[in-house]
């Protein structure tokens, strides 16, 4: 899951997101005003590198005066709609990684009535539905993102995951989207956990026969364990869920690596601080 400016495709994960994004502004004839305001919203939109928790004192800060000045330039500034649904995307995505999830949908949502067109794409809003709890509407955001993106299993993992908190596994699994085309690993093994064709320890023993140099290993194991995670709490095994989330936010490449890694960084993050919250009363 990676970013064009509004919303993003699932499959721009990679350390060039910035220029993708500059250059999906370019394309899409962008005023350049808008192109100042990405670049200027930009700085601080990630933790530091060796930043092990998003949620540490300075990053919430940073991340408040970010919602204070986007705030301020919506309500204070003649804005065109490019510029509006960019403020919205930054502002959303500041709502999110501190927790304020309901105001992540709402801005997403805000970001659509300004371009209708950024409906089918919009993953962000997809995950900010399953962690507001509307599971359903979640699932239909990432069925319609297939009609974008009909190759990113990570889009089926999601859908899956919604539509088996608002109607079960049984729901969930019978109608799994189906995948034709190859897809960028480890989601097409990470995928048959989903589908039933293979165990968690299948899974992993699969996974470590894989011959990956060290680079490509610690990537492939941040999506590893973040979806073992994901998948252990849907069945209901938050110790091992834990396990695996924790595996996956300290891993270092997705804070180095762009953002859409980053995003899905902070995704395990909050889902495994929400798992540590019964522990810390």
């Amino acid at each position: 899951m990676g970013m064009p400016l509004a919303t993003g495709s699932m499959t721009m994960k990679n350390p060039q997101s910035g220029k993708i994004q500059r250059d999906f502004a370019m394309k899409c004839n962008w005023p350049l005003s808008a192109l100042l305001l990405l670049a200027l919203l930009s700085v601080g939109t990630a933790c530091p590198a060796n930043a092990q928790d998003g949620s540490s004192e300075a990053q919430q800060k940073q991340w408040a005066e970010q919602i204070q000045e986007t705030t301020r330039l919506l309500t204070q500034v003649k804005l065109d709609g490019a510029e509006q649904i960019a403020l919205l995307s930054k502002r959303g995505d500041a709502h999110f990684f501190t927790g304020q999830f309901a105001k992540a949908v709402a801005d997403y949502d805000r970001m659509l009535v300004a371009d209708p067109t950024l409906k089918t794409s919009h993953w962000r809003r997809g995950i900010a539905l399953y962690f507001t709890g509307q599971f359903q509407d979640a699932a239909d955001q990432f069925e319609a993102y297939h009609s974008f993106d009909n190759v990113d299993r990570e889009n089926g993992i999601w859908r899956y995951l919604c539509l088996y908190r608002a109607q079960g596994k049984a729901a969930a699994q019978a109608t799994l989207l189906k995948y034709e085309k190859d897809d960028r690993a480890p989601f097409p093994l990470v995928y048959q956990l989903f589908e039933g064709k293979l165990t968690v320890e299948q899974l992993q023993a699969e996974f470590a026969k894989q011959t990956l140099s060290p680079q490509q290993r610690v990537s492939q194991e941040f999506y590893l364990f973040l979806y073992l995670g994901f998948f252990e709490q849907a069945e209901g095994h938050p110790k091992t869920a834990l396990e695996a989330l924790e595996k996956s936010v300290k891993n270092p490449w997705p804070q180095k690596a762009g953002y859409g890694p980053h995003y899905m960084w902070q995704v395990g993050r909050l889902e495994r601080d929400r798992l540590l919250a019964p522990h810390k009363k």
